[in-house]
């Protein structure tokens, strides 16, 4: 369970709720304050009160436009110049090539090559440069990029462990406190999905500054279960085999070094969804919400709607973190569920 945090704790974070406060001045006019949706379809469903934080109508289709674009414009002028490089399987790399394209910065970004379609295709169109790797083959995309870094001098934007991504993805956390005040809502739980913690330590960060009695869960698909073994042992556990798997954008090797300790301080645990529970999760929001979840997006979704946590008599918050999804894919699994 999560615990009290400590002014001392607090400063040991790579980020405190101050950082996510300016994130949110520099994304002001930048960002889409995305909404906080209810359907009383899904409320039924739950048994409580479920509201849903779609991130798929943020610029790029996901999160990760906030986190980039916080730390590439807080880049100097020289910086700038020279470029940024990121490496991704497609929401970070949209995301940066988007903050990039916005502030006149080139930007090259690395890709495994048999990343989804959409998510190659709407980074090249963002201006981005895409150089493509074999991850089946066991090519390290990390070494790649820092050496296109320190060859062109370009700036490397992590895409989870590094302070401005993380207090970038929180301005989704300080979103949530004011727009459930506004639902006159009071939350009892946030659900996040989560590959490498950007996106739920920034939320729990902001959330429970705000509301220090709300529970956070970390939320992965089956097989990719680093954080809720992590929080379990206390150390970053990693995953075994092969970086592939329907949620394609929450399959990062093993929770961050600089996001891991604020997920352990301040969630309340793990939560795993299988793949079935994430096509009904996209299937749910697209019916009841007219939502177009990617399946990775949808796992927080499907926590609750599987009752992974107790929703009943509850106001739970849900984030559904992008929507770039292959349209083949997609139109498959809405199918299925004909």
């Amino acid at each position: 369970m999560a615990t009290m945090v400590t002014e001392t704790d607090a400063q040991a974070f790579a980020i405190q709720a101050s950082d996510v406060a300016a994130a949110a001045e520099r994304l002001s006019g930048v960002a889409v304050r995305t909404p906080l949706l209810e359907s009383a379809a899904l409320n039924d469903a739950a048994g409580g009160r479920l509201l849903v934080k779609p991130e798929m109508l943020q610029v790029t289709g996901s999160f990760k436009f906030r986190g980039a674009f916080n730390k590439v414009v807080q880049l100097s002028a020289g910086d700038r110049a020279r470029g940024v490089v990121a490496y991704s399987s497609g929401n970070h790399a949209q995301g940066v090539a988007a903050a990039a394209m916005r502030l006149g910065t080139p930007a090259v970004i690395v890709m495994p090559d048999d990343a989804p379609a959409v998510k190659r295709a709407g980074t090249a169109r963002w201006g981005a440069e895409v150089i493509t790797y074999d991850r089946q083959a066991g090519e390290d995309r990390v070494a790649i990029t820092e050496e296109i870094a320190a060859t062109r001098g370009m700036t490397l934007i992590r895409p989870y462990d590094d302070p401005d991504i993380m207090a970038g993805q929180g301005t989704v956390g300080q979103e949530i406190v004011a727009q459930a005040a506004e639902h006159g809502a009071v939350i009892d739980q946030v659900l996040v999905p989560c590959g490498g913690g950007g996106l739920t330590s920034g939320v729990a960060t902001a959330v429970r500054a705000a509301l220090p009695g709300v529970s956070i869960y970390a939320v992965e698909p089956a097989g990719f279960d680093d954080t809720m073994r992590s929080l379990a042992s206390g150390q970053r556990e990693s995953n075994d085999g092969p970086e592939t798997g329907l949620c394609d954008s929450l399959l990062a090797p093993q929770p961050g070094r600089l996001t891991f300790p604020v997920v352990q301080k301040l969630c309340a645990g793990g939560l795993v969804v299988s793949d079935d529970e994430v096509r009904a999760a996209m299937r749910a929001a697209f019916a009841h919400l007219k939502l177009v979840a990617e399946p990775g997006g949808a796992a927080a979704l499907a926590a609750a709607l599987s009752g992974k946590t107790d929703l009943a008599g509850r106001t739970t918050v849900v984030v559904m973190s992008g929507g770039n999804v292959d349209p083949q894919l997609y139109a498959r699994i809405i199918a299925d569920g004909g």
